[in-house]
């Protein structure tokens, strides 16, 4: 057996806030047979007049010519900007089998935050470059701190456009590191409302820091709205399903806790989906999903209720976009959800929903008469159905000390999928 090729491709980044390029780059753009990088990338660099170039536009006649030159031996450098190892270049060279040395620069994320003064430890770091922008979006909306890749059609105006209705405030940082850098703190609807230079990097920050939740476990939201246990979307520490009396709410009026279960596991919420909670009550199971990490927006038509659910939703450290309005009608002009749950409201408001084409849409049912005209509802719309009936019985004290079982009112749940 051939030994094998001890030859590799050198990615070097190139530092986004404008420094000096690495010690390391210029000893193998000594040696490299071929350089790739963009345009602009190989005109910042001195690149070896024996040495082959590739401008790069599409990616595949590169990574051809990459393998061919490591089977033949050629030492070869790819230049990229900042970490190419942070949503960049590495991730397609690995996925090709190349053999990789990397040495990173500063990020654009890293350095955007740099000139914003801010620490960024705590933030979430997406990208909207080549992939639905929706799911940057619905991060933006979900948490305190995003991080966002940009993309023609997909930057500070688009996002911004997005994000009117939420509290943000966006900072935009473009042509980073070179002499037309700029760096403007704006509102979502400024953002909107101008053009933008590209490639520039866009920072999602919430107005508003919510308290921290009671939870028994330590506090996930610290001073500036940044978790603490560096996980900006992971599971809550304290759980999910919680009690009742983990929120407020009036006369009983919220989903119990082991009906909020499998709701909650049927609008199946995560990083970068939005949820509608319509007739939101104490807004339990939108604050769940959204301490899930998914953007939330509640519609509830009692004013009283709209004060409970920013209550709530400040007591866990989550943000939940709040619209107070009777549904169906307040449900014109919102943006597009991902999943539905519907807690309140009759025939009119679930066809509302299904004529928005969700994903998915849960709805909870005491009364059985109206299970039937339901799940007619959403076959005719195209959904899938499928329900189950919840009946859970509570261990409650007796005196002497002994116990019996408390039975809670039983509830359909209808789950609809689309195709």
């Amino acid at each position: 057996m051939a030994p094998m090729s001890t030859v590799t491709v050198t990615v070097v980044g190139l530092d986004a806030a404008g420094a000096s390029p690495h010690p390391a780059l210029a000893p193998a753009l000594a040696t490299a047979g071929l350089v790739v990088g963009a345009a602009r990338h190989l005109a910042a660099v001195p690149v070896p007049a024996g040495a082959d170039t590739i401008a790069l536009g599409p990616l595949a006649p590169a990574l051809r010519r990459l393998a061919e030159v490591v089977d033949a031996g050629v030492p070869a450098v790819v230049l990229a900007s900042g970490d190419p190892g942070l949503f960049g270049i590495v991730r397609r060279l690995r996925a090709a089998g190349l053999p990789l040395r990397v040495v990173p620069a500063v990020s654009s994320v890293a350095a955007a935050f740099a000139r914003a003064g801010l620490p960024w430890d705590g933030a979430a770091v997406v990208t909207a470059h080549g992939r639905d922008a929706r799911a940057a979006l619905n991060a933006c909306r979900a948490l305190p701190l995003v991080a966002v890749l940009t993309a023609p059609g997909a930057g500070a105006a688009e996002l911004g456009a997005g994000l009117v209705g939420w509290s943000r405030r966006l900072l935009v940082a473009e042509h980073l590191g070179t002499d037309a850098e700029r760096i403007r703190t704006v509102s979502a609807e400024q953002a909107a409302a101008e053009t933008w230079a590209d490639p520039h990097v866009l920072l999602s920050l919430a107005d508003a820091v919510p308290a921290g939740s009671a939870d028994a476990a330590p506090d996930p939201v610290a001073v500036g709205g940044m978790r603490v246990d560096n996980q900006p979307a992971a599971a809550p520490p304290g759980g999910w399903a919680l009690p009742e009396a983990r929120y407020a709410h009036r006369d009983s009026m919220i989903t119990k806790s082991e009906v909020r279960a499998l709701v909650v596991a049927r609008l199946r919420p995560r990083l970068g989906r939005l949820v509608w909670d319509v007739g939101a009550g104490s807004g339990s199971v939108g604050i769940e999903c959204a301490l899930l990490g998914a953007a939330v927006l509640a519609a509830e038509q009692d004013p009283a209720a709209g004060a409970t659910i920013r209550a709530n939703a400040a007591a866990h450290g989550v943000t939940v976009r709040l619209l107070v309005g009777r549904a169906p009608e307040a449900l014109a002009g919102l943006p597009e959800p991902d999943a539905v749950f519907v807690g309140g409201g009759g025939p009119d408001v679930l066809a509302a929903v299904l004529a928005r084409r969700p994903g998915r849409v849960v709805l909870t049912l005491a009364a059985l008469d109206r299970v039937a005209p339901a799940v007619g509802l959403m076959r005719a719309a195209g959904y899938t159905v499928e329900g189950s009936q919840l009946s859970a019985a509570r261990l409650a004290d007796l005196p002497g000390g002994s116990i019996r079982l408390a039975a809670t009112n039983p509830v359909v749940v209808l789950t609809g999928e689309r195709p």
